[in-house]
């Protein structure tokens, strides 16, 4: 046997790895559905995820056009996996990279990228799209201001979807030998979606359906673009690389059933994704239950869990945003909102409100706790910004240092750490503390519910 393993052959890059992924059938989790439904396992791409494919020919594509030469560097506003996958491409062909993430990416996704060399710049994630500290603006500045500079701009770039028709969907055809019926795929760039379903569509004469996954607030399912818990899909405006006429339907799944199947695929089909993967296969499941016994069903998960393992999978991260009920007996946040009477209504003010303004409301409302929130209700949590208290606003007039103009954001405290409403009450006292704070939000499912306070745990326990 050679060094290469007794085929007399080897790759010359880990780049040249990128595509052919896998498909495996879902069983567990289709139990009871008539058509097979069947995975495309992108993580098996080298940098574990299907924006291998993109990065690779953006950045083919601008050597091609000039875009790009020896010693450049390449600026890309990024939720991690594109980011991973044009480091590896860039770092074989010689190029510096320079990323910008939102701060809801997980920490792990960045120690990623900057394990491959990457630079990274974090950025605010509660701030619109064109705020010059987004992470897109952020992107756009850096890419003009560093000499030979180069943006993919995947949201753009027609070699994303490209990359998907050529590579993708023809894969998809091949391994179900035809037989494919209905492909879905989440939406972010809209590139895979785009590509893949306009391939797939053209093969097979119109033949397969076209299926979106979306996050619950992304404006492909007719939301707004406010916050969602899953990363790397959704988006609060169409990008260039999105065809809306290759979609014949866009799935709307909530963040509570992105999570709850994305546990369950790694514990019943053995497939660790992240949230956006359990998010197209909830999807793929709903659109499996209009079809029949002779329909095959092709879901495809986009990337690995190993990077949501500080979140997803994380049973305290989970209980925390209230996606999942804390172990053990006793009584829990629910019950601290089911004692209120009436219950303590969430009650919000925008950040540049005059403090004035904002004691009045309080005396008029009789609050003790007033949430500062970036966008009007219904708030989603990374919107609430901070909070007011009595205490601390007279604290800061005894000192002289509050005006009647000033704006609410000069003089909030932090925002009251989250509890899910299936937390333990106790243990809700221990989060205050850690938190210095005298009360949490209530959340299910990532969304507030409430605010309970000191009082409330005190009053149940008591």
């Amino acid at each position: 046997m050679d060094e290469s393993g007794g085929s007399g052959r080897w790759h010359e890059s880990v780049i040249d790895l990128i595509g052919d992924t896998p498909m495996v059938r879902l069983r567990r989790v289709a139990e009871g559905l008539a058509p097979a439904v069947v995975a495309k396992l992108e993580y098996f791409n080298p940098g574990g995820s299907s924006k291998d494919r993109i990065a690779l020919r953006m950045i083919l594509a601008a050597e091609e056009a000039g875009l790009l030469r020896p010693g450049g560097t390449v600026v890309e506003p990024t939720s991690g996996n594109t980011g991973v996958g044009l480091a590896l491409v860039a770092q074989q062909r010689g190029y510096r990279c320079l990323f910008t993430c939102p701060d809801k990416v997980s920490t792990d996704k960045i120690a990623v990228l900057r394990a491959y060399g990457a630079e990274v710049r974090v950025c605010p994630a509660s701030v619109p799209v064109d705020h010059p500290d987004s992470y897109r603006s952020t992107a756009a500045r850096l890419a003009a201001e560093i000499p030979g500079a180069f943006s993919p701009n995947q949201y753009a770039n027609a070699a994303n979807p490209e990359s998907h028709y050529r590579t993708t969907g023809p894969e998809i055809w091949s391994r179900s030998r035809g037989g494919v019926t209905h492909f879905v795929a989440g939406v972010g760039t809209g590139g895979t979606i785009s590509g893949t379903g306009r391939y797939l569509k053209e093969v097979s004469g119109g033949r397969v359906r076209v299926i979106g996954a979306d996050p619950d607030g992304s404006v492909y399912s007719g939301g707004t673009g406010r916050p969602y818990v899953v990363e790397g899909v959704g988006q609060p405006s169409l990008p260039g690389s999105y065809d809306p006429a290759v979609p014949d339907r866009i799935i709307k799944v909530s963040d509570a059933d992105s999570i709850a199947m994305t546990r369950r695929l790694a514990r019943e089909e053995g497939i660790l994704t992240g949230g956006s993967g359990g998010m197209a296969v909830a999807a793929a499941l709903e659109a499996a239950r209009d079809a029949g016994p002779d329909d095959v069903v092709v879901v495809l998960v986009p990337d690995s869990g190993r990077g949501y393992l500080s979140k997803i999978f994380d049973d305290a991260w989970t209980e925390r945003f209230g996606f999942a009920d804390q172990s053990g007996e006793g009584a829990r946040v629910s019950d601290l909102l089911d004692r209120q009477n009436p219950r303590r209504e969430l009650v919000f003010v925008g950040p540049h409100e005059s403090v004035t303004a904002a004691v009045k409301l309080m005396r008029e409302r009789n609050l003790t706790h007033l949430l500062v929130a970036s966008a009007p209700p219904p708030v989603r949590l990374p919107e609430i910004q901070g909070v007011l208290t009595p205490a601390a606003l007279a604290r800061s007039l005894a000192r002289g240092a509050v005006g009647p103009d000033d704006q609410v954001a000069d003089h909030m405290e932090p925002p009251p750490p989250p509890a899910g409403t299936g937390r333990l009450a106790a243990d809700v006292l221990a989060t205050l503390a850690d938190a210095g704070a005298t009360a949490a939000v209530a959340v299910a499912g990532g969304l507030p519910e409430g605010l309970v306070t000191e009082a409330d745990v005190l009053a149940l326990l008591g």
